[in-house]
Parts: C-alpha cells; structure tokens; sequence
C-alpha cells in the first residue's frame, strides 16, 4: 500500500480541541467519546516581508489502499472503498480498478479540511465544509498510522505550495522600480495565485483587498510611481498611505483621503475592482467611467494605452427578498398542469429581482476559466477547461430555490460591461411565443454566444426547466469552436418553502473546427449534485477525467499537476437575505448615473417592475408588471392587424451547420451605443 513510511510517534499529533461523537447515548459515554477525539493541527510558516523565504519541501510519497468509508446517511453503517492520496488531493472509489478507468467517487483537497483523529477507534475525520466530509477507519494500528502520517505530510505540502505563490506574489511587489514583469505575471497564473491566497487564508473583504490590489497595479501598471489616486474606501486609502510606492504619489493620495473618509459609507455598500482598461477613449466610451480612469504621464512604449481603472460594484440591494409564503402555488399549479408555465402569469413576489436575460449572463461569472483555456496549448487540457466553464455556469442554483427570474418582454435588451474581466455580454428577448432569448459576448481571449428556446412544465410536485438551445465558445489562439447542449433543472418540492434545484442529463461538447477530442459529461440524478466527465480523442480512448459537485467544485486528476480546476465563489453572509444572490448577481441590476445616458430604453435596468421589486414595493411592482403584460398583448394585436412581425433589433436569424435555426448577433449594438448613441435612435416604447 505504501512504502518508506515510518510509523510516527503518538506525540507528534498533540491534542487539540475536543470534537463531540455523541448520538443522544448516555452522557458518560459521550464524554468518553469526546475525550478520544483530537484535532491534526499543522503549523503554518509565517508570511512576513518578502525576503522571508518559505522552504520548498519535496512532494510527498503517493498513499493509497482500502479504508472504511462511513455512508453519507445516518444507520447505514461503513463500505469499504479505495482511496488514493496524491499531491495534497484525496480521491476514492469502490476499487482500484474504477480509480484506474477513472470512476471516482469523491475528491477532496485535504489542505482546506480540518483533520481530527481518534487513535482508540483508529478514526480520521476530514471535514472540508458543504456536504464533503468523509469518515474513514483503518482496519489496524498500523494501517492507520501510515494514513495519519501522510494526510500530515500532504497537508503541509499543500499549504507550503500555496504560501511560496503567495510569498512570490511579495517579492515581486517589492521589486517597485523593476520595468520588467515577473515571469509569473501569466494570466492563468495571476489568476491561480490569487484563488490560493483566497482559500489558504480567508480573507476578509478589506484585508484581502490590500494584496489584490497592489498585485494587480504591480502587474498592470507599467510604472510602479503611476497615480492610483481615487475616492477608494477609507481602509484602502489608509493602507495606500502606510506604503506609499513613491513620494509624489503619497502626496497626491493624502489630498484625496477627506473626499474618501466622507464617502465611506456610501462606498461601504460597494466593492471596489481594479480593472485594466484597453485605452482611455474605450473606457469612456464604453463604460462611462472615464472620471476614475488615470493614465501614466509619460507612458512607456508599447504601454501608452494602459489605465488603472476604479470599479465600484454594488454589494447590497436596495430592499431584502420579498416574502411569498402566503401565495397558493398549489391553486396556481394545479390550474396548469402540463402547461408551459412562461405563458403562465405569476405573482411578482414568485420572481426574484433580475430577470433571464441577466441570468444568462451570470454564466460569465467564471469567464477567467475560458481566458486561461485560451492560453493552453494541448488541445485536451483547453477541453477540460472549456467543459468545467460549462458547468460552473450551474452554480447559482445552489442557492435560488425560492424565486424565479422575470420574463423577458419581446424586445427587451440587456447588457453588461465588465471591464475588470475583460468582456462585454449584450442579450436580446427575440421572441415571445415561444420564448426565445439570445446572447453574445465577447473579448480578447474568446467569444461566447447562445439563443435558449427553454419550457417550463409542471409534473406533480416538481417543475422542469428544459432548455433546447445550443451554447457555442471561440477562443481565437487556436481557431476552436466549442458548441454544447444544456442538461434539465428539476425544481423539487414546489409547495414548500424548502424547495431544492438538481440538474440532470448527459452533456457533449465538440470542437467544430476539429475532431481531434471531444467531451461527455454526465449529471447524475443518483449521487446529488455529481458531475462526472471524460475527454475523449478521436479513437475514443480517455485522455482527461474529472469530477466533482457542480455546487462545490470540479477536480482532474489526469493533468499534468492534478488540481481543483474550479470553486464557486464564496456567498456573502446575508445571501438568504437577498434573494440567494451571490456577490456577481447583485451587480447585474444595478444601475450608475454615469451608465444611464449609454444603454437603450429597452435595457432591463429600465424595467420598472423589476425595479419596484428590487426596492421592496411589492403591490406597486405587481400593478405594474400587469400594466407590462396587457401592454405587450396591445402592441402584439397591432403588429398582427397590420400583418407584420416583430423584428429584434441586435439580433438575426440564421441557419447553423447542423441545418438548425439559431440567432445570431447583427454586430450592431456597440456601433449604435459608440455613436450617434441611442439617445439619439429611435427605440421601442415597452414600458
């Protein structure tokens, strides 16, 4: 099982914190218990100035042979199941044989559990939070010792890996009159080493946002004595202040801290986000925030169109979630039974405060995974990137159980400008009956577009959301094409108030400029919440694997550093508050002064029904949102008078190589919004 391993000494583990087996038996028997139990506490080297160095240990010996696995559900006693510990990574399955085809049963980063032992039932306990806990026993002493052992060593190793990132991260911020990039300055490795120091050390939002953001002026900035002067919040600014990178920029931050200490509390209520601009006259033109754009005074070639840019992205609703309890779903249901429920009106307390041309898009929320994937040469590692960008567009249904989205109305529009990640995303309702939205988004690393055609039926006591449309990425490098289906969302328990959301169904992905591989995924209704994938090459053979939980994270361990490829991002503690929506939904409704004059009166931020929602008016939004619907009826019945058909504006059909109707984006939209404006247009009246 393992080789070169020594068993060590009881002391080396010294007890920690008590952890509690006790099941409701006698108290003195759940004392006994409590008392064997012991949390595995590693120290951790400090990370002080960046000359400290952490020592690089050697990767630790592989671990793997068959342990006790306590069943996920209560009374139904231990299996044994084979696990295998390689780099910091613990993966099991029922036998060795399925870990070889690729079958695992579960993964998990033993780095980001806490460890606790009992050496008297030869018991280790490893809890990474979020339905990933495993039980597992050693059949004797020694077994579990060695297991004891390397779970220590892994564990360390990890942490180390994750604080020399970090550590480098600091050097190469104390090197501020260097011109030259640090080689670690590649986007897919600013962006691993930025998840690491997330996960290591919890952050909280301010301190966290110390490091982010003089790791990003360091590597955007093409001069440390750059101005980063703006209205940050007041921690930021104090920060700034503390370590100034040269004297004329202390000068010019000092004048800005009352401007800042007085706009503390409106800033309070937003995130701040450092963002790369790709010239000056972009930024204004498109985003509108050339006030807080700062540019170098003498720009270096090749950098002369680079800004700093200062984002701030709400982080709080106007109004908490509405409260639906009192409504009779069953009544309204059972009335429609087998019927496509988007024809179904809905009270407006059912919908949460965005609506499904914005939901769409939060499938963006992890574009960075498509960003590195573009700077991937071998072709069967761009498709396991590619694949699990597919699924963490799933995330959100972890938490959004209670609501639904608006519905678009025909010719409503939406779009989202996100400079700090590098794209732009415009949607268009296309269609009404049946419903179809479309969407494309776009950057220097890829292309994402896709138009779903999706039916709401009611079975029982649940409710399916089937979506027929295709999804289709480019990544310019390489000239690949990536087109696949989407699976079933199953919405359970529909009368009660503890709803819950699965996804489930088979999923390809096929590269359409090249058979070189392929993709299969499956969504499994048995295991919940299981995602399990293989990258084929063209004789069929499994190139890549890789797993997980759409909710929780997606791990490959055939690559050539087997790692987590993906985690969701962390929920902000009131997410129950607000609708179940993450730090990235709640920016989506949001609309600035400096946006306003930009976007078309067709954009969903106009919408004032969703908008009395989001503020907590529910009465006025529910009048309003009738007024809405008997007004898109009216214009309906006119264009039918007059023989005419609605005709979407940013958006044309087109018939795809497969022969299947699909929309498309006409290129227009940017071009009308850079000039002459849509002030300045004529534009549909649908409010």
């Amino acid at each position: 099982m393992a080789s070169g391993l020594e068993k060590s000494p009881i002391s080396a583990f010294k007890p920690g914190h008590s952890r509690s087996n006790s099941t409701g038996s006698s108290s003195r028997h759940s004392r006994q218990n409590s008392r064997d139990w012991e949390i595995v506490t590693d120290p951790l080297p400090s990370v002080g100035a960046p000359g400290h160095c952490v020592e690089k240990s050697g990767i630790p010996g592989i671990c793997e042979g068959y342990l006790m696995k306590k069943r996920k559900y209560p009374l139904q006693g231990w299996h044994k199941r084979y696990f295998i510990l390689e780099k910091g990574i613990l993966r099991y399955s029922k036998t060795q044989q399925d870990i070889a085809r690729g079958k695992v049963h579960g993964s998990m980063d033993v780095s980001l559990a806490v460890m606790s032992m009992n050496k008297k039932s030869r018991r280790i306990d490893l809890d990474a939070g979020q339905f990933n806990l495993y039980h597992i026993k050693a059949k004797s002493q020694e077994i579990f010792y060695i297991w004891l052992t390397k779970l220590t060593a892994h564990r360390k190793y990890k942490k180390n890996e994750a604080m020399i990132i970090h550590q480098d991260v600091l050097q190469a911020l104390s090197a501020a009159n260097s011109n030259a990039l640090p080689a670690m300055a590649s986007l897919a490795q600013r962006n691993r080493a930025m998840m690491d120091m997330v996960s290591l050390y919890n952050y909280n939002f301010f301190f966290f946002c110390k490091f982010y953001f003089l790791t990003i002026a360091y590597f955007y900035v093409p001069k440390p004595a750059s101005v980063l002067y703006h209205a940050f919040d007041f921690l930021f600014l104090r920060f700034l202040r503390e370590y100034p990178s040269s004297p004329s920029q202390s000068r010019q931050t000092r004048s800005r801290l009352s401007l800042a200490e007085s706009m503390a509390e409106y800033f309070d209520a937003n995130e701040v986000i450092v963002s790369e601009s790709l010239s000056e006259n972009e930024a204004s033109d498109e985003s509108g925030l050339s006030d807080v754009t700062t540019s170098n005074s003498e720009p270096e070639d090749g950098h002369a169109d680079r800004v700093l840019m200062i984002i701030y992205l709400r982080r709080l609703l106007p109004a908490h979630s509405a409260d639906n309890s009192h409504i009779g779903i069953l009544s309204i249901l059972y009335n429609n039974i087998g019927k496509d429920l988007s024809r179904v009106s809905m009270p407006v307390a059912l919908n949460e405060p965005v609506n499904f041309l914005q939901r769409v898009s939060e499938e963006l929320e992890y574009s960075q995974l498509l960003d590195i994937a573009n700077q991937i040469d071998d072709p069967y590692q761009r498709m396991v990137y590619v694949a699990v960008f597919s699924i963490s567009g799933y995330a959100w249904a972890s938490w959004r159980n209670r609501y639904k989205p608006f519905n678009p109305v025909l010719g409503e529009t939406y779009e989202s400008v996100r400079e700090e990640r590098g794209f732009r995303y415009v949607a268009e309702q296309v269609s009404h009956h049946p419903p179809v939205s479309a969407c494309h988004a776009e950057s220097e690393n890829f292309t994402f577009w896709q138009d779903q055609r999706w039916k709401n039926k009611f079975w029982g006591k649940s409710v399916e959301i089937i979506s027929t449309g295709m999804v289709n990425v480019t990544l310019p490098r390489y000239g690949d094409h990536y087109e696949w289906n989407k699976v079933v969302t199953c919405i359970h328990s529909v009368f009660s108030q503890q709803r819950w959301l699965e996804h489930y169904g088979d999923v390809v992905i096929k590269n359409l400029n090249s058979d070189e591989c392929t993709c299969k995924m499956t969504f499994l209704k048995t295991i919940k919440n299981e995602v399990q994938g293989t990258v084929l090459d063209q004789a069929g053979n499994v190139v890549h694997r890789f797993g997980g939980s759409w909710h929780e994270g997606i791990f490959c361990d055939t690559l050539p550093e087997p790692q987590c490829i993906w985690k969701p991002n962390p929920q902000p503690d009131d997410y129950f508050d607000y609708y179940g929506f993450s730090s990235y939904a709640r920016e989506l409704n949001d609309l600035t002064p400096d946006l306003k004059p930009l976007l078309p009166p067709t954009d969903t931020r106009f919408r004032p029904d969703q908008r009395l929602l989001e503020e907590g008016k529910v009465s006025e939004a529910d009048k309003k949102k009738d007024e809405l619907e008997e007004k898109q009826r009216e214009r309906r019945k006119e264009l039918t008078k007059r023989g005419e058909e609605h005709i979407p504006r940013f958006f044309r059909k087109t018939v795809d190589e497969a022969g299947r109707e699909v929309w498309v984006t006409n290129g227009t939209y940017w071009r009308i919004r850079e000039n002459p404006g849509f002030a300045n247009t004529p534009n549909l009246e649908l409010w």
